[in-house]
């Protein structure tokens, strides 16, 4: 049944579009494999970014565009790309994906965030592309977006997250951190003691994230402090919440990151930029931090003798947060997908990968990108803390309400009882896994 009304909502999809071509005195037709430029004879290929195109990102995304149309001229395949930004405090890009899809009007490769694999495979969003992508293409990867033993997406770069700290800070107070590395992290408790040493000296400690609650960011970043408490989210297939979500070893990893708030560590008050401005100690984020660090904040972070990165701390286990924005091709009306296989190729391509990763400092997807980093940089870091502790969301078709539930958890967790809020979040989630059953 659902394909059917997918089919049919693809077919109204289809008579609308030609017809408002028609109405814009165009004359293209819309094929199987997507749209032909009758002046050209091209086959156009729709992409549609995450991100503004003015963006660093942005830009890199159009060259790597540019440079395949410029690739593919003469086999009249031309990519035709939107920036579709995701708005500030609201998760509008997805709500854009998945109002496309009811419409009909899906581009014919999208970018999407990993944890969402399921969600979109499960719902037909997205097409499979296991016989599209040859084996050791796959096999350079260092994660592929899967779901049910099939693959629906290529990664466009890495992540992992860590502690960047204020080295003047930290120097001026006698903190030594220089033992807390990827292959010996700090645990909780020598955590703390830092955030205390930090606070005791009139300086606010860490800035963790805990208002980044409007979109996947806080969920992104704290998720890993549960699994390092041996905490777990769903059973193992992902349609089973309840005594996961809200076990005893899950509270333990919300309670941690409750009790940075309660003795003044952290707070829901810190401002974006108080850590670039030099008033915060610590502040936990991703790879995408570092060319902001090395061009942006000079006054404050004149070189990288003033900023480091540090893992995450570890309790039960060390666990590190990955997971990133994917490449996957859409299951609209367009049937023959041998044009967008072509641009998902370029685009998840070694050259791509490396075009990409170095404009937004995040870890390349593919092995074979140049990863030789200096030990103990922040790129090596990030890498070696990706090999040895990453640790993805958890795989459900439930994920964008897990994601809900999470944040609607670290948000009153500076006021109410984490086991009260677990139970409640994890009905809620099970009541969606049941739906989706």
């Amino acid at each position: 049944m659902k394909k059917l009304v997918n089919f049919l909502l693809v077919l109204t999809l289809a008579c609308v579009t030609t017809l408002s071509v028609v109405a814009c005195g165009g004359s293209a037709t819309d094929g199987e494999s997507g749209e032909v430029d009758p002046a050209t004879g091209n086959t156009i290929v729709k992409i549609l970014f995450h991100v503004d195109e003015k963006s660093t990102e942005g830009q890199a995304y159009k060259k790597r565009i540019e440079a395949f149309n410029a690739a593919y001229k003469d086999k009249n395949i031309k990519a035709s790309a939107t920036y579709k930004a995701r708005s500030a405090g609201a998760a509008g890009y997805e709500t854009e994906l998945l109002n496309n899809q009811v419409s009909g009007t899906l581009a014919d490769i999208i970018t999407f965030d990993a944890p969402n694999t399921a969600s979109y495979a499960n719902s037909e969003l997205l097409y499979d592309i296991t016989s599209l992508v040859p084996k050791d293409v796959q096999d350079d990867f260092f994660s592929l977006n899967t779901y049910g033993g099939k693959l629906y997406g290529l990664p466009i770069q890495e992540s992992s997250a860590g502690f960047y700290y204020n080295k003047k800070i930290f120097r001026e107070h006698g903190i030594d951190v220089s033992s807390y590395t990827v292959e010996n992290p700090w645990t909780f408790a020598q955590f703390k003691d830092v955030c205390k040493q930090l606070k005791d000296s009139g300086v606010t400690a860490v800035d963790m994230r805990i208002d980044a609650t409007k979109d996947e960011t806080a969920t992104y970043l704290l998720y890993p402090f549960i699994y390092a408490a041996g905490g777990e989210f769903t059973s193992a297939d992902g349609y089973t919440a309840t005594g996961y979500f809200n076990s005893s070893k899950t509270a333990d990893g919300f309670n941690f990151i409750k009790s940075l708030i309660e003795e003044g560590y952290t707070s829901y008050a810190i401002g974006a930029t108080d850590f670039f401005d030099g008033s915060v100690g610590m502040y936990l984020s991703s790879g995408w931090t570092i060319p902001d660090l090395d061009h942006k904040y000079k006054a404050v972070f004149a070189s990288r003798d003033d900023w480091g990165l540090l893992p995450y701390p570890k309790s039960e286990v060390a666990a590190s947060a990955t997971g990133s924005w994917s490449f996957g091709i859409t299951n609209n009306h367009h049937t023959d997908k041998t044009a967008a296989k072509e641009l998902l190729l370029w685009l998840a391509s070694t050259e791509s990968s490396e075009a990409i990763t170095t404009a937004t400092g995040m870890i390349p997807a593919r092995k074979s990108v140049n990863t030789d980093y200096e030990q103990g940089s922040p790129e090596y870091t990030l890498l070696k803390q990706l090999e040895t502790s990453g640790r993805e969301r958890p795989v459900t078709v439930a994920y964008p309400t897990f994601s809900t539930c999470f944040n609607q958890v670290v948000s009153a967790l500076g006021s109410g009882d984490v086991t009260s809020l677990l139970n409640t979040q994890a009905n809620t989630l099970q009541n969606e896994m049941n739906r989706l059953k």
